[in-house]
């Protein structure tokens, strides 16, 4: 039995506008976020009728679940796996900054993400077996059912290289995904396959995504 995940990322965080890395670090949505995360609800209430929404303890994650919860009239079970990478040394610091202070490892984090561990925090590597283990989890839990997942652009990248048994020097190959944007992956109770990434043409002239520094 055939189980669909549809995993969205956060809308526009006070982070993302200030050009910021938090990882852990709790910020919530702008005001554009705050629109992206009622253009997302507006598709998936067009598209998808989900079972069950699970969504990352962090705000901006969960402010971007609550318009989509408030459409299919579903609670959101908070879960704090499905948190951002933690970053460490790195939290709620400019990239700018960062690629200052931690040159070496910021490189690798820009150049080869899969074998990269931010200063004091999170592997990549650790990162992905987290989501992959969280989201399996979930999908057990839920079997046979359609469960949105709101979350964080890192946990959506690695998910997917696990998805397409990429190793960890593939990673850098998975691009970006934009913000409130929509990724799909189905679960057969024994492997994860991933069906669409990142789709966001719904999101018009709205769409944001990660700076080039990043």
């Amino acid at each position: 039995m055939t189980t669909t995940i549809y995993l969205i990322r956060h809308g526009e965080s006070e982070a993302n506008r200030r050009n910021t890395f938090l990882g852990h670090y709790d910020l919530g949505l702008t005001d554009t976020g705050r629109e992206q995360a009622e253009i997302t609800a507006n598709f998936l209430s067009a598209h998808v009728t989900p079972d069950v929404i699970y969504s990352s303890d962090l705000s901006r994650a969960y402010q971007t679940a609550t318009p989509t919860a408030h459409r299919f009239g579903l609670s959101i079970q908070k879960d704090a796996a499905l948190r951002e990478i933690m970053a460490g040394a790195w939290e709620n610091v400019p990239f700018d900054m960062i690629s200052e202070q931690y040159r070496e490892s910021y490189d690798i984090w820009k150049t080869d993400i899969g074998n990269a561990h931010p200063d004091g925090g999170e592997s990549v590597l650790d990162l992905q077996r987290r989501i992959v283990t969280a989201v399996t989890r979930i999908a057990k839990e839920n079997e046979g059912r359609v469960i949105l997942l709101f979350t964080h652009a890192t946990p959506i990248r690695v998910l997917a290289a696990h998805c397409k048994h990429l190793s960890a020097d593939e990673i850098k190959t998975i691009p970006w995904v934009t913000n409130a944007s929509v990724t799909k992956v189905c679960f057969d109770g024994t492997e994860l396959t991933l069906e669409e990434y990142g789709r966001d043409d719904f999101m018009g002239d709205r769409t944001t995504r990660l700076s080039a520094n990043v």
